[in-house]
């Protein structure tokens, strides 16, 4: 029996390999947060060979001290292993880092500082999102943990940026948020989809023009085959920040499709 033709597998593989830097990711936090990360910057990436798509260091440790009690009940700090983390990716070769957890980024300026190499933020990364979405103002739903809510993460960035930050007038957003973070860190996504669905139809019927869904277990929760039951746009911060790499890798590289397997000005892929 022959075998199939393969001239354009083949020619495919022959093609020098792209120019990418290498990308650390500081995961584990939780653990299948880090690794839906991993997998969505390579579902979103378009390539046509393996070859094309970014390298990738994933540390992906669930050993880092719990972030919210750290912040808002005197729980151990997460700081040291956070720190120890972004020192091993730079040690390995990592020429960027991105942090997949949203409340990791309380510590931010301290991470940032610990290394050498570029850090992207997780909320800069939403508001480019955002933007790309037609939202350029107006009122936006907050979803994320009690120390994220808290201590403002996004809502000053948000203000700062023109919109209108919208959490809710009682707990109800936050309870429904932690209890969705909660059933996904149990491996229970199925049972994760109602509480975040109503904390969603609770910021729509308030006014949101968009949702964002501030940590990185609420992606998990509402993915995104199922968000079409929702009027407003969803900001998904694991895709926004898989974009955000994409976006300022293309740019460190030079855009042209012979380094980069992105071509130059080329829109960027339906996030599905």
């Amino acid at each position: 029996m022959s075998l199939p033709h393969t001239t354009s597998f083949s020619s495919a593989l022959s093609a020098a390999p792209p120019v990418w830097p290498v990308l650390g990711v500081l995961g584990g936090m939780g653990p299948l947060a880090g690794a839906t990360f991993a997998a969505r910057l390579v579902q979103l990436t378009p390539v046509t060979a393996d070859q094309a798509h970014i390298p990738v260091l994933l540390r992906n440790d669930p050993r880092v001290p719990d972030r919210t009690a750290a912040q808002l009940e005197g729980g151990p700090s997460p700081l040291p292993a956070m720190r120890q983390g972004m020192q091993d990716l730079q040690r390995w070769g990592a020429q960027c880092i991105a942090i997949p957890c949203n409340t990791a980024h309380l510590w931010f300026e301290q991470l940032r500082d610990s290394v050498q190499v570029p850090v992207l933020h997780i909320v800069e990364s939403v508001i480019q999102d955002l933007r790309r979405n037609g939202i350029c103002d107006g009122p936006v739903g907050i979803m994320g943990t009690p120390a994220t809510m808290q201590l403002r993460l996004y809502q000053d960035a948000l203000i700062a940026a023109g919109y209108e930050p919208m959490t809710g007038n009682d707990n109800s957003i936050r309870d429904w948020s932690v209890q969705a973070i909660a059933a996904v860190k149990c491996n229970q996504n199925e049972q994760a989809f109602a509480p975040a669905a109503r904390a969603v139809t609770r910021l729509v019927d308030m006014g949101a023009r968009a949702v964002i869904l501030g940590c990185t277990e609420l992606p998990l929760a509402i993915p995104p085959s199922r968000r079409d039951a929702f009027p407003v746009v969803i900001s998904d911060s694991i895709d926004a920040l898989a974009l955000a790499v994409l976006d300022t890798f293309s740019h460190r590289s030079g855009t042209s499709d012979d380094t980069t397997g992105l071509q130059a000005g080329a829109k960027k892929p339906e996030v599905s």
